[in-house]
């Protein structure tokens, strides 16, 4: 028994369990504005048991496709499965159950939901082989978690308006801002081994100037959702504007010449975002 429940610790750590909280608030900002307040409590859960499994799924793929590129990388040497810790078998496995799992849900919510589910999925697994052949792969990580907001819209309306299409293009640019940040880690590896990424192909400053700008977009496309939505309060507004705060501040911790608190602004400040943006969103149309 204690052997078993080890081995579910280290596949949660494995696919960083905890770092749900970047995606999972802006499907639940997308499930509270279609319903115009708090959806059902069925429907809530299996929206919930719904990006559980995806994100756990795609999670543990990208770990089991990666494996031989992050044994060779010093970042990612002590993962996991190039440890020894996973198996590689054991990961395909997980993300085959989690991916089992989101697919379920989506046959709970409706059947638009459950049409679309081997959709999200080849987006969200495919994007574990992007690196290899385009620049595009931060936007297609992007794209992954988009399917977030816009999936929790399908599953309280069964359909996609505006609003979802809005949050889900913010939440594009937002990831694929943080992704290129991130990836700044990783560009002398990238080079010397023909990966794809945007710091390989621009360098560091230009890298930083283009997250940025997608930064830029993602604070737009907020406000277009509260346009799209106008029975949104103010309080809306309000959090967009602390999100926007938020991501300038995030800004502020990356320098070209000083990537020391980089893991503070990608795993920090993109938690707050999300959550910020949920929580207002509630205020306004709670009160």
């Amino acid at each position: 028994m204690r052997g078993i429940v080890e081995s579910v610790k280290k596949l949660l750590d494995m696919i960083k369990f905890p770092h749900t909280v970047f995606a999972l608030p802006f499907a639940l900002t997308s499930a509270v504005i279609a319903a115009r307040g708090i959806p059902d409590g069925r429907t809530l859960f299996w929206i919930l048991v719904a990006m559980v499994g995806a994100r756990s799924g795609a999670m543990a793929f990208n770990r089991y496709v990666d494996a031989e590129i992050d044994a060779l990388n010093p970042r990612t040497k002590n993962r996991h499965i190039p440890k020894g810790e996973i198996s590689k078998r054991a990961a395909l496995v997980f993300a085959v159950i989690s991916y089992g799992v989101f697919v379920f849900a989506a046959y709970n919510l409706n059947r638009l939901c459950f049409l679309l589910s081997p959709v999200a999925i080849l987006i969200t697994a495919g994007y574990s082989y992007t690196k290899r052949f385009t620049w595009a792969s931060h936007m297609v990580l992007g794209l992954s978690l988009a399917i977030a907001p816009i999936g929790a819209w399908i599953a309280v309306k069964g359909n996609v308006e505006p609003p979802a299409v809005y949050l889900g293009l913010a939440v594009l640019f937002w990831v694929a801002g943080f992704d290129i940040l991130y990836a700044l880690q990783d560009i002398e590896f990238d080079r010397r081994y023909g990966l794809y990424s945007i710091p390989a192909l621009l360098g560091v400053r230009n890298s930083i100037y283009l997250a940025r700008f997608f930064h830029g977009l993602t604070v737009l496309f907020l406000f277009l959702v509260k346009k799209s939505a106008p029975y949104l309060g103010f309080a809306y507004i309000l959090g967009v504007i602390a999100a926007a705060g938020l991501l300038i501040y995030e800004h502020s911790l990356v320098k070209p010449d000083d990537l020391s608190k980089l893991d503070v602004a990608f795993f920090n400040m993109n938690g707050y975002i999300s959550v910020t943006v949920f929580v207002f969103t509630l205020l306004s149309l709670v009160f």
